[in-house]
């Protein structure tokens, strides 16, 4: 499956890659589940985030490697990964895109994944919209201008 939502923010492209930091990581975090950061190791090539999502009558880690980094002078953007996943979860990608623009940037989350069984692909979906769509109003107050 696959989902992008993009977000126009008030900052410029290089501003909005230079707080793309742990805060930021944690202010993203959706109420539920509640999220612990294990680890997160930055956005470049190579770096790991580590994850505790809590489903309040049981736990799991989610694990993620950045894969790819690349700057350009009209777009900044990272993928990461997912090495250990929920058991909800069979493959996970995530390019995370700041795309210039003439107002600032607009942040773009692309997302595939995929589950064990298709059926749950297409539950998934609207959770996960959710799940995203809840960065919004964030990435609106972090990068105001």
């Amino acid at each position: 499956m696959k989902i992008s939502i993009s977000t126009p923010v008030g900052q410029s492209m290089e501003k909005v890659w230079e707080g793309f930091d742990e805060r930021l990581f944690e202010a993203l975090a959706p109420p539920f589940p509640p999220v612990k950061v294990l680890a997160f190791g930055g956005c470049s090539k190579g770096n790991v985030v580590s994850l505790e999502l809590n489903f309040l009558v049981f736990k799991q880690k989610w694990t993620s490697v950045i894969i790819d980094q690349k700057s350009t002078p009209d777009e900044i953007y990272f993928i990461d990964q997912g090495t250990q996943l929920p058991f909800f979860l069979s493959s996970w990608q995530h390019k995370h895109r700041i795309v210039k623009t003439q107002n600032g940037s607009t942040i773009i989350d692309e997302i595939h994944y995929k589950s064990p069984f298709w059926l749950t692909d297409y539950i998934l979906f609207p959770l996960m919209y959710v799940q995203f769509s809840y960065r919004k109003p964030i990435y609106q107050k972090v990068f105001s201008a």
